[in-house]
């Protein structure tokens, strides 16, 4: 496993990661989420993301659970905030006591003193940004968080929020955490030349498209039962993809992963880790076998002329906006 720096700290976390979004807690039982962490950390793997909102918390206890018997210093845990946790006024965004309420929350779910990462999960228009950078800096300052970052933030969002800091001397935002893929490339516009130059690393959820880009799912046939396109829940995030147009482009990319000795799952990763502002790729697994398969990602080079053929046979398919 090769590590790479979050953003311009001085942290280091595995260019692949495991995530616990749609999985642990929901569709994957503990004894199974359980066994995919520790795979994932007996080969190097050392950064887990999950949030308070996967699955009303239970994602943040199975996963501390899951780590418990491991040294504290040994992996670096995230977490989020923002979403509805109940339903009161004050049960989700960004103020100050729902980030310290649900701050102290996930600490006992998890099961620890303090979270490496906590994650700002979604912008809030209805909080003042200076309050919001306050509390987290607060949390900082209590030993209870060591690094602060955002997730699908605007470059804007994440401008103002970098000028803020600076301004009354807080806890700069060191990663933002943005859905990108071969396909979902809108980041490369605004937010990704913005964060290389402020030094914020982006840390990627659906590197695979939700598994689309794993090449299970084939132009004219029907998702198989058990897979996550099948299942009402999970699959609403991936309607927009499943089209016969997005599955024939991934169709094409079998050619290019057999030629280049990897599997789907391996091409895609890499692809995504070939952009220097990627700190981190996370996956989601079921299976230890699938932490094994995306893990061998790590340290792959693909060629100046594979990214262009990729390029080529997603044309049309790819969207920056």
């Amino acid at each position: 496993m090769e590590y790479r720096r979050l953003g311009n700290s001085g942290v280091k976390v595995s260019e692949i990661s495991l995530g616990s979004w749609l999985t642990y807690g929901g569709s994957v039982a503990e004894e199974q989420a359980t066994a995919c962490i520790e795979r994932a950390y007996e080969i190097g793997i050392n950064f887990f993301d999950t949030a308070n909102v996967y699955m009303r918390g239970a994602a943040e206890e199975i996963v501390g659970r899951a780590l418990r018997d491991f040294d504290r210093d040994s992996y670096f845990l995230a977490t989020k905030v923002y979403f509805p946790m109940g339903e009161g006024p004050n049960d989700r965004g960004l103020s100050r006591k729902h980030i310290t309420e649900q701050c102290h929350a996930s600490l006992k779910r998890l099961g620890v003193d303090y979270v490496d990462l906590y994650q700002c999960h979604r912008y809030d228009e209805e909080t003042p940004l200076e309050e919001t950078l306050r509390t987290l800096d607060d949390l900082v300052r209590q030993g209870k968080v060591l690094y602060i970052g955002v997730s699908e933030w605007t470059a804007d969002q994440i401008s103002d929020a970098l000028r803020i800091a600076g301004e009354m001397n807080l806890d700069r935002i060191v990663s933002n955490q943005p859905r990108y893929n071969m396909i979902q490339r809108q980041i490369e516009g605004e937010v990704m030349p913005l964060c290389e130059r402020e030094g914020v690393g982006q840390v990627v959820f659906s590197p695979l498209a939700q598994g689309i880009l794993t090449g299970k799912y084939r132009p004219g046939e029907a998702p198989e039962q058990g897979t996550r396109a099948a299942d009402p829940e999970s699959g609403r995030f991936m309607q927009q993809l499943m089209n016969e147009e997005v599955l024939s482009g991934v169709d094409g990319l079998h050619s290019v992963a057999s030629d280049a000795g990897l599997s789907m799952s391996q091409l895609a990763l890499a692809w995504v880790l070939r952009q220097e502002n990627v700190s981190s790729a996370i996956i989601g697994a079921s299976r230890p076998e699938q932490v094994d398969d995306n893990a061998a990602a790590s340290g792959v080079t693909l060629s100046e002329d594979m990214v262009s053929e990729i390029d080529k046979i997603l044309h049309g398919v790819t969207r920056f906006e």
